[in-house]
């Protein structure tokens, strides 16, 4: 028999990068679905629970480079296998948790670096080496995978809270994903870290290694650019979704019922991904990211109002327009990220640019509880998340690096 042709392997690493994100990123924005029974446990604020979310997304931000370093001298059997080992631990320690300080350390620490070693980082990476300048929308694919998560398992873990408690949730989301380890070491990892034989050949001016290296990344202000956009725009987005269904409940929506609807987000956020990556190709990449950014702050919009008017509609719209556009620009910020610092270190460039987004998630998530803490009211935090939205939007109206 002769080789796999290169179109279904690149097919079956694009389906791998996939399912791990979808596993990943469904268990990390669980929380927000934890969050309730856990605080009302412990009778603990809302700025401590979520302080929890916070530090996942700080963690997994600051290891994103050292990531892309392992990735670049190791390979992804080695990432992605520590990332699952990290992640089914961390969940059996948080299901016999009894103090903060341990929430911390399983449910913050471990599944923020476990998620960031099946995620976005490697992903990109190895669906580089597959798709070259379709690598945009094979990202929009990957990182629509965070909305099928959220669709799947913030239905299934508020049906798992109310037949078997919070801790039997967590003790079996910790074995399931132990268990896919052994699956996931028996793929063809030579095979699938090889790349395209196409790509190899395609005209070296495309490919050409232009030495960048991260000390002189560190320099260019598409950097900083690229680093500020994922930072404001995480605050703006993380400081709303982790309360999201604790919002919707104190609006007066069922438990379930709220839990449901932003597990919908999940269908949407498909939608807004592939969406946003094909206007890239037709109306060019600013007015497509300006766009995303337009939607998002008229779904803000729409959740401040439903304080006041809940109902359906108005709840449907949310889901629509936030729902979508949650990281819809991340396929756009990838694919720019790898095409600027193409070469040897765009790994661990790329991941030292995504410190931006765990930096941005944990400080959003984490004043989002504290000004719902300190003000007893979803207002403040509202306009805090639309402010930053705004600010993330900035450097693609003044960079010209960025619009290209």
């Amino acid at each position: 028999m002769g080789s796999p042709k290169p179109a279904r392997v690149a097919l079956n690493v694009l389906a791998l990068c996939f399912t791990l994100s979808v596993l990943g990123r469904g268990l990390g924005e669980s929380f927000s679905v934890f969050l309730k029974p856990i605080s009302e446990s412990f009778g603990w604020d809302r700025a401590q629970v979520v302080s929890v979310y916070s530090l996942s997304a700080l963690a997994g931000g600051l290891a994103a480079p050292l990531i892309g370093r392992l990735f670049d001298r190791s390979g992804p059997r080695t990432v992605y296998s520590a990332g699952l080992l990290l992640l089914g631990g961390a969940f059996l320690i948080a299901a016999h948790a009894q103090h903060l300080w341990q929430f911390q350390l399983s449910l913050g620490l471990c599944v923020g670096i476990g998620i960031a070693f099946i995620g976005n980082v490697p992903n990109s990476i190895l669906l580089g080496r597959w798709f070259g300048p379709r690598l945009s929308t094979a990202m929009a694919v990957v990182y629509s995978a965070t909305g099928a998560g959220v669709l799947i398992l913030l239905p299934a873990s508020q049906l798992l809270i109310d037949h078997i408690g919070w801790r039997d949730a967590y003790q079996l989301f910790g074995t399931i994903t132990l268990l896919l380890l052994a699956p996931l070491l028996l793929l063809p990892w030579r095979l699938f870290s090889t790349g395209s034989p196409h790509l190899a050949t395609t005209p070296a001016h495309a490919l050409v290694d232009e030495g960048w290296t991260l000390l002189r990344a560190v320099r260019h202000h598409a950097f900083w650019a690229l680093f500020s956009t994922f930072f404001f725009t995480a605050i703006g987005m993380y400081a709303i979704s982790p309360q999201v269904v604790a919002y919707l409940i104190d609006a007066g929506f069922p438990p379930l019922q709220a839990a449901t609807a932003w597990g919908f987000s999940g269908v949407v956020l498909l939608f807004g991904m592939l969406g946003v990556s094909s206007l890239d190709g037709i109306i060019g990449r600013r007015p497509s990211v300006l766009f995303s950014y337009a939607v998002s702050i008229v779904g803000i919009i729409m959740l401040w109002l439903l304080q006041w008017y809940p109902n359906f509609w108005l709840l449907a719209g949310f889901v629509v327009c936030f729902g979508s556009m949650i990281g819809s620009r991340g396929p756009l910020l990838t694919a720019t990220s790898m095409k600027i610092f193409r070469g040897e270190r765009v790994g661990t460039i790329y991941g030292t640019i995504s410190i931006g987004s765990g930096l941005g998630s944990a400080i959003g998530s984490w004043g989002g509880g504290l000004i719902h803490d300190w003000t007893h009211s979803y207002n403040p935090l509202i306009a805090f998340s639309l402010i930053s939205v705004i600010c993330g939007m900035i450097p693609f109206l003044v960079v010209p690096a960025l619009r290209r």
